[in-house]
């Protein structure tokens, strides 16, 4: 099975922006200033998307753990 670059574009996009939120909450809980928090959260967003999406990519191509389909032949 093989997945489009856009399949994981949506997971990378999907994935931190739940990490996102959670590195905002942390670093406010952390810091004690929403300010400071978001702007920590907004650096972080965008180097983690690409560093998530370049491991998505390499995985995507190592075959690491997959078994490859074999089809069923049927006897008639």
């Amino acid at each position: 099975m093989i997945e489009k670059k856009r399949r994981s574009i949506v997971k990378t996009i999907s994935w931190r922006t739940i990490g996102t939120i959670d590195t905002i909450i942390i670093s406010w809980i952390v810091v004690g200033n929403v300010n400071f928090a978001v702007t920590i959260g907004g650096v972080e967003l965008f180097t983690k998307m690409a560093l998530y999406f370049l491991h998505e990519r390499a995985w995507n191509k190592s075959n690491f753990g997959r078994i490859e389909d074999t089809p069923i032949e049927y006897e008639i």
